[in-house]
């Protein structure tokens, strides 16, 4: 069968399309593996009690099931929902959001999609014919972007300015310099870019941009009038997995109305509800939901029906500072650990700072061979990882670039046995690399 150019694209191999089969396939049993590889939330047993007590609520009240279920939610999402997290963001940062500023998609991974779609390519009339591009300010950035567009050029990328403050450490930062020449350029005619987009926490290396750099970013997008679109999957206030002792200064979200503000219940313990939160201006929240209508006719309720609750007495918050944050700082802790016992200090291996979210961001300086066959060496010794070629993209030199091929991105959140089990066994393959 012959497909479209848009079949070709979005039915063809794809690095996040190779992370999600490798991981479904391993959690269906088929091959025993020590699951490192995917970005699926840790099992938090009181978490998990949390949902079944709101599950035994939702069943209990008369007709609430019946309503989550059973009938078709608005293409902006569950007015209620939609009132109950504005209501608490206005609150907690002193926001002034009403409902037209929140869209819910199937999942943070649809809203970007959409996004990406909306703002990139080609514009048709008008005075300026070139394609709109993302500016990304930090590679390594999310391995679910890159294959969003039906264009891989329509994603600018900069490298990072790398800081080595200790033995087996590093830790990324933007490169201002580079970003604003970016800017710079597209203001006088080169490549146009139509928005700059971050993750905060960063998925894959676990870097929190400190708010003086968002600051900064946010100053150039208003300067060069593009949206600065931030996804906070991870970040504050929910599920808060920034660690506060680690980070340079606090991380609070910062949102007006150039900010497109990208949040999700994935990580709070809830990714089968596919629940993705966009908080912008209207004009684009309007949009989205339309867009919603066309694509899925409504979104998923299991999910904001679960949480709403949870929203209006804040409590979502204190199940975040309290329970999940902790506990995943103190799965990060052992993990590094556990780095330092395994792997000889002979061999040029650094890790990432780890400032938030579920992974560890390996970096073997040298590597003899590519992060990819490291990955499938690792898969035949029953260790799922992910290869570092694919969180770089956006500029074809990135893959001239050493540092690209010589990452692995591990999901330190499982049990710490097989996390330690897991970690001495790419230890032993890494060094068997190097001979």
């Amino acid at each position: 069968m012959r497909f479209s150019d848009f079949g070709s694209v979005f039915g063809g191999p794809t690095g996040i399309m190779d992370l999600m089969d490798d991981m479904g396939k391993a959690l269906a049993g088929g091959v025993p593996m020590l699951m490192l590889g995917g970005g699926n939330p840790a099992h938090i047993s009181s978490v998990n009690d949390l949902w079944r007590r709101q599950l035994t609520e939702i069943l209990a009240e008369e007709g609430k099931m019946e309503r989550m279920l059973a009938n078709y939610d608005t293409p902006q999402g569950q007015p209620s929902f939609i009132r109950a997290l504005t209501e608490l963001l206005n609150r907690e940062f002193g926001w002034s959001l009403g409902p037209e500023n929140v869209a819910i998609t199937n999942g943070s991974q649809t809203a970007f999609y959409l996004l990406f779609n909306m703002l990139t390519g080609s514009y048709g009339g008008g005075d300026d014919p070139r394609p709109g591009r993302v500016l990304f300010p930090l590679m390594p950035e999310y391995i679910g972007y890159a294959d969003q567009t039906m264009d891989p050029r329509n994603f600018i990328a900069c490298r990072p300015l790398i800081e080595r403050p200790r033995d087996h450490l590093h830790k990324y930062h933007v490169d201002f310099a580079a970003v604003e020449g970016h800017l710079a350029a597209s203001a006088a005619g080169g490549e146009r870019i139509c928005a700059i987009c971050v993750s905060r926490p960063t998925n894959p290396s676990g870097n929190v941009l400190t708010d003086g750099e968002m600051t900064r970013l946010d100053d150039l997008a208003r300067r060069y009038q593009v949206p600065l679109i931030v996804d906070n999957a991870y970040g504050v206030p929910f599920p808060h997995i920034i660690f506060d002792d680690v980070i340079d200064g606090s991380a609070r979200p910062l949102w007006n109305e150039n900010i497109i503000l990208g949040m999700s219940l994935s990580k709070i313990g809830l990714p089968g509800t596919r629940t993705g939160i966009l908080v912008a201006r209207s004009e684009i929240v309007s949009a989205l939901s339309r867009a919603n209508a066309v694509l899925s006719l409504a979104n998923t309720t299991v999910g904001q029906y679960l949480v709403e609750p949870l929203l209006r007495d804040g409590s979502l918050l204190e199940v975040a500072r309290k329970t999940i944050m902790p506990f995943y700082r103190e799965r990060a802790d052992h993990a590094h650990h556990v780095f330092t016992r395994v792997f000889p200090d002979s061999l040029p291996w650094s890790v990432h700072r780890t400032e938030g979210s579920l992974f560890v961001w390996l970096w073997l300086e040298g590597l003899p061979l590519s992060s990819r066959e490291l990955y499938e060496r690792l898969k035949k010794r029953g260790v799922l990882v992910v290869p570092g070629e694919y969180f770089f993209f956006g500029d074809p030199l990135l893959a001239e670039w050493p540092h690209s091929r010589e990452c692995l991105r591990i999901n330190y959140g499982q049990d710490p046995a097989v996390v330690e089990e897991g970690l001495r066994i790419i230890a032993d393959e890494v060094t068997r690399a190097w001979g």
